[in-house]
């Protein structure tokens, strides 16, 4: 019968009264703690707030900000350490792999202008400073601009 229907065991709880004796198990500090700045009334805090001490997002600068996770990573090489290679010889990514002069094919190749070119040469690489191209141009040398498809490993 309808009149007879109550809610199961357990489910309605009495409300929390604090503040109203000791008898009650909620007297004297009201569920509060003792002392201190959460214990007062009007206790709002922002968070990462630390009680005026420094908070530990302006103690670690490198942590705030944004990092652009769609970057993309070139390994660089320096026109002066082109000069291992003879006169007229082709500079590719392989070739700067084999002599060391690029650590592996993970990252596409980009060519800077420190340095000076000694001789002309034909250079095959992902990408170029303006600098560097009018450097290797005016050595009598060729800038080639190939895609950026690179090997993992």
């Amino acid at each position: 019968m309808l009149e007879k229907l109550s809610p199961a065991l357990g489910a309605k709880k009495k409300r929390k009264r604090v503040g109203r004796g000791d008898g009650s198990g909620h007297g004297t500090y009201s569920g509060r703690g003792c002392k201190g700045q959460k214990s007062r009334s009007g206790n709002k805090m922002r968070p990462g707030f630390e009680g005026g001490q420094m908070p530990l997002i302006k103690r670690l600068p490198e942590k705030r900000g944004f990092t652009n996770i769609f970057k993309t990573e070139y390994s660089t090489v320096n026109i002066g350490q082109l000069s291992v290679f003879e006169s007229g010889s082709e500079v590719t990514p392989e070739k700067l792999v084999a002599l060391g002069i690029v650590k592996s094919l993970k990252h596409p190749i980009k060519i800077l202008a420190v340095g000076e070119m000694a001789h002309p040469l034909v250079i095959k690489a992902n990408k170029f400073s303006a600098a560097a191209k009018a450097k290797i141009e005016a050595a009598g040398g060729k800038a080639e601009e190939i895609g950026h498809e690179t090997k993992a490993g």
